[in-house]
């Protein structure tokens, strides 16, 4: 994949060139509006809803609304007055430890890729931040735009992920949430259990986006003219109404021991088959 901004990494008098590329990629499935009598696309236009006339983009200019139907109008010289000088280089301003960072702050990663020759000074800085923990923080101007970056190790990749600023995140004193005080001891070691019981080394290959699947299926049936099979979710059961934490805990715990049993139940052949070729050898 070809580098998305090219530059340097500096931290004090260090100076590390590297690459920025993606380490994401979008999965979803496109669609086209189309006209539904001849399945021709449909195109967007810009209509002006005061006289619902198609309006050309040379007669279109960027206004802020400052209150209900009052606008500022910004020129391109405003905007490129208001513009950051551009710069290859991204400094560390910061290093701070990673359980510091509220998790809303990070957005989209990217991969660090050293460019050539920066091989030895890109492993000291990436063994230098994983040894200490701790997550370098700076800002980046990729197409006009600056963000704020955070650098932490993955693996043997340095890792820059964009991160949200301050204002962008929503404070949680705008909403309204329970009181530790309404939990009871019981019921808290009930759910501490059955945590304990659904816990699971993290495999992010198990889980798969089902609304994307069955959106595939639908279509590759009817590339073929058949009528696509999904399977039929599984009923809910009715809302009573009254909420008995101790009497569904309860149940959850005897769903999840009989699927820890089950489980089990399958993996001891796989173990039994090694300890008999053990015993042969």
């Amino acid at each position: 994949m070809a580098a998305i901004w090219k530059g340097s990494l500096a931290f004090g008098l260090v100076n590390i060139p590297v690459e920025l590329r993606t380490a994401v990629r979008a999965d979803h499935i496109s669609f086209r509006l189309l006209h539904e009598e001849d399945l021709s696309p449909v195109k967007y236009e810009r209509v002006c809803q005061a006289d619902g006339e198609a309006v050309p983009w040379n007669e279109i200019v960027k206004g802020y609304e400052y209150e209900k139907g009052k606008y500022v109008v910004m020129t391109d010289e405003d905007f490129k007055a208001a513009a950051i000088e551009g710069s290859k280089t991204i400094d560390i301003i910061d290093f701070v430890k990673e359980e510091e960072i509220d998790p809303r702050y990070f957005e989209t990663p990217y991969y660090l890729v050293p460019a050539k020759n920066a091989e030895k000074s890109y492993a000291l800085l990436r063994e230098a931040i994983r040894s200490t923990g701790a997550v370098g923080i700076g800002k980046i101007i990729i197409r006009q735009t600056q963000h704020l970056a955070g650098i932490k190790v993955v693996g043997d990749a340095l890792v820059l992920e964009i991160m949200r600023f301050s204002n962008e995140l929503v404070n949680e004193s705008e909403y309204t949430f329970p009181d530790r005080d309404d939990v009871r001891p019981q019921e808290l070691a009930m759910a501490e259990q059955l945590i304990g019981n659904l816990a699971e080394p993290f495999d992010p290959s198990k889980y798969t986006d089902d609304y994307r699947s069955n959106l595939m299926k639908i279509i590759r049936a009817k590339m073929k003219g058949k009528k696509p099979k999904l399977e039929e979710p599984e009923e809910e059961a009715p809302d009573t109404g009254v909420l008995d934490l101790m009497s569904k805990l309860r149940a959850s715990l005897e769903q999840g021991s009989g699927k820890k049993t089950a489980k089990a139940k399958r993996a001891a052949p796989a173990r039994t088959r090694r300890t008999s070729k053990r015993k042969t050898a």
